[in-house]
């Protein structure tokens, strides 16, 4: 029987180019639903000073949820959907520069590595003015601000239509800040996800037994031979997910307060945040971005690895066992 701890990884140039971007939108659309709440609590909670408002991931679940409805979990949804945009910039980026890198190294972590920071240069710069925008609608609630802005209607506690509220911050964005107040945040952005990026592949990979197969620690060797390795790569993508948030998410603080709080400069941002909150203020929303990584991840893993199955050009199909 086939050894299925023997992962073949579905490269570039094996894929059904049209078959992976109409099922790659799909999947993502169906992830952002999903963990959209967490991302807007893992925000608030890194925003807020101390524990003024929140004292944790569950109680800002149930206080957002009771003032605001479902709804006030969802604010700045619409705004964060053209991301999609650059999560499929992201995707292609991965896999070319993969396909680039190969020409010099076979080694999967150096592929890895570099495909993942690459491809998070590229999807930043087209995310960042779209995070500014979605950040600063997370932070509003009925009857005051947590941010800089705040739109009209909230305080007297009364909605306006979505994209209303979006023009609303973008008009006071480009009165405070012009269009630069786009890319606020910018390099903290870049400092963050680009390294996220380039430190989950390769962990993802070795925490599935893929680079490393003769290390018996690895998820792949204990489990039977017979297991299919979509459940390594299941499990490895929230082990991988957690262990990068970890390694970034002091600079993910930073990162959401130069955006949300219009601070113009890392390192003083860093120093407050240290004067006001001390060493532990750099793993705020840590839990909250655990949690909302977890099954955001399994499902991308799981989606992406079955879209990548699926994209497979029809010759290839049965060379790949699953």
């Amino acid at each position: 029987m086939e050894d299925k701890r023997n992962i073949q990884i579905i490269e570039w140039e094996h894929l059904d180019k049209k078959k992976f971007y109409v099922f790659g939108v799909a999947m993502t659309m169906m992830i952002r639903v999903s963990v959209y709440p967490f991302t807007l609590i893992r925000t608030r909670l890194q925003v807020q000073k101390g524990k003024s408002l929140y004292h944790g991931t569950f109680d800002a679940f149930i206080k957002i949820l009771r003032a605001d409805g479902i709804t006030g979990l969802y604010r700045g949804f619409l705004v964060n959907t053209f991301t999609l945009i650059s999560g499929q910039c992201y995707v292609t980026t991965y896999e070319l520069t993969r396909k680039f890198v190969a020409d010099y190294s076979q080694s999967n972590t150096v592929k890895s590595l570099v495909a993942g920071g690459s491809a998070s240069l590229v999807a930043q710069s087209i995310t960042v003015p779209i995070d500014v925008v979605s950040q600063h609608l997370m932070m509003q609630r009925k009857g005051e601000k947590m941010g800089r802005f705040q739109v009209r209607g909230n305080l007297e506690g009364q909605g306006i239509v979505a994209f209303g509220q979006t023009k609303d911050i973008i008009k006071q964005i480009l009165r405070a800040d012009g269009l630069r107040g786009f890319y606020r945040g910018y390099v903290a952005s870049l400092l963050t996800y680009i390294p996220n990026s380039a430190v989950w592949w390769p962990f993802y990979h070795f925490y599935a037994g893929i680079v490393f197969p003769w290390i018996p620690e690895q998820l792949s060797y204990l489990c039977p031979k017979e297991c299919p390795h979509i459940v390594f790569q299941a499990i490895s993508g929230p082990l991988a997910a957690a262990t990068a948030s970890i390694l970034t998410n002091p600079m993910d603080v930073i990162r959401t307060r130069v955006q949300v709080e219009g601070k113009n400069s890392i390192i003083l941002t860093f120093r407050q945040l240290m004067a006001e909150e001390g060493p532990w203020g750099l793993m705020k929303g840590l839990s909250a971005r655990i949690i909302s990584a977890t099954p955001s991840t399994i499902v991308i893993v799981v989606g992406y690895e079955s879209l990548k199955k699926l994209s497979l050009r029809p010759e290839l199909v049965d060379s790949r066992h699953w």
